[in-house]
């Protein structure tokens, strides 16, 4: 399990964050990087389109003078997420942009394309391909993707159904490479239990929500803080795929969480952006519980770089106490 020259010793805790739709923007992404993790954010986030090319500029810009200013501990690389399912009429000009700017991680979603990775690798980048299953791991690394995101159950969003336990240990049988863990993880404790599970990173969405950052409605928010994982509902409802979302917004939007009707695969139309579903109806994972207020990203970041070093030392401890 070896990282790729991308992100091997370039992280100064070994975490992904997630692309957030709507959510995540430069000022969330740029205060990730400066503070050692990846971050991340959905191409389809810049909008119209040819906002992409301006919020490239910038992260890279901003966090080139950040490295020029702090030689020793400069800046984690940054990911842009590509929706490569058919209705993406923008990809290919998204794909463009991101060539040009040589987006140094690509994170493609909902569906597995050869030419995409072909593409990204020719800028020399590299694409980490999330699934949810075994078999969606097998054709993203036959088709040339570099590393892995199991989105377990429990994640954010577009969520998995298979516990990260089965997940990993069937992606490990066969795969070597890169690979993160996406579901309930919202502390230091969770992402070295990621490690020890086998994953080489943890990925983590619905915490930076609760972000000063990041692009969320203060009710969001504060939602988030004030949930836990009994408020989460797991359906298929809001976009045709299934996804794990907050019950108080739905309830707010006049649905209810506890009696939904079984939604349509056809309702999947990433390139109209169906921003209702995700301006009013809230996506979350199932970790929330441990999180008490909002911070800024670099603060709250701090605080997991902390609790992980503690977990990373009781972990020694109980090690040598069984010795």
């Amino acid at each position: 399990m070896a990282l790729p020259s991308t992100l091997k010793d370039k992280l100064r805790l070994p975490l992904i964050a997630a692309p957030l739709f709507i959510i995540s923007t430069p000022d969330l992404v740029i205060a990730q990087c400066k503070a050692g993790i990846v971050g991340s954010f959905p191409a389809l986030n810049a909008r119209p389109a040819d906002q992409l090319e301006i919020w490239l500029e910038r992260i890279t810009s901003e966090l080139a003078e950040y490295d020029r200013q702090n030689p020793d501990q400069p800046a984690a690389p940054f990911a842009v997420n590509q929706i490569v399912h058919k209705s993406n009429d923008r990809l290919d000009h998204d794909m463009e942009v991101c060539a040009r700017f040589k987006v140094p991680i690509v994170i493609s979603s909902l569906g597995a394309r050869k030419e995409i990775n072909e593409a990204v690798h020719a800028w020399g980048g590299i694409v980490l391909h999330d699934v949810i299953d075994n078999r969606f791991a097998k054709k993203a690394i036959e088709k040339g993707a570099d590393g892995l995101i199991a989105v377990a159950a429990g994640a954010g969003g577009h969520a998995g159904a298979q516990s990260p336990f089965a997940l990993l240990q069937e992606i490990r049988q066969w795969f070597d490479g890169p690979l993160a863990l996406s579901g309930s993880i919202s502390s230091g404790r969770a992402i070295l239990t990621a490690q020890v599970m086998g994953a080489d990173l943890a990925y983590m969405g619905s915490a930076f929500i609760a972000t000063q950052e990041a692009n969320a409605v203060d009710g969001h928010k504060q939602m988030i803080v004030d949930s836990a994982a009994n408020d989460v509902v797991y359906t298929n409802l809001i976009t045709g795929v299934h996804g794990n979302y907050l019950k108080p917004s739905m309830a707010r939007a006049g649905l209810d969480p506890d009696n939904l009707p079984v939604g349509d695969a056809s309702q999947m139309n990433w390139a109209a952006g169906k921003p209702k579903a995700w301006k009013d109806i809230w996506g979350c994972g199932h970790g929330i519980g441990v999180l008490s207020e909002i911070q800024p990203a670099g603060v709250f970041i701090a605080g997991l770089v902390q609790q992980y070093r503690e977990a990373c030392l009781s972990t020694q401890q109980l090690i040598a106490a069984r010795a």
